[in-house]
């Protein structure tokens, strides 16, 4: 069972100020991140500590993140939240 500490952690970590983030983001979070597995949630933990353009880049699929990890997780992320996929 996930803590609501820490979704509510990642709600804040989601919330970037960019339109185009948060709109995949907070979304996921909200709705998909308490069903994640712990390693699953331990990657996204990681994957916020990037920086804004990167994340952008990574959920645009302009650039593919070099760490595995990260690429399944933008996977997910645009699957879960309904992104168009390229």
């Amino acid at each position: 069972m996930v803590e609501a500490g820490e979704v509510n952690r990642m709600r804040w970590a989601a919330r970037r100020g960019m339109l185009e983030l948060d709109l995949l983001l907070e979304p996921f979070v909200d709705q998909h991140y308490a069903n994640l597995s712990a390693e699953d949630r331990e990657t996204f933990e990681q994957f916020m500590t990037c920086q804004d353009q990167d994340l952008y880049a990574y959920l645009m699929q302009r650039v593919q993140p070099e760490d595995p990890k990260f690429a399944a997780l933008v996977v997910t992320i645009r699957k879960l939240t309904g992104a168009p996929q390229a």
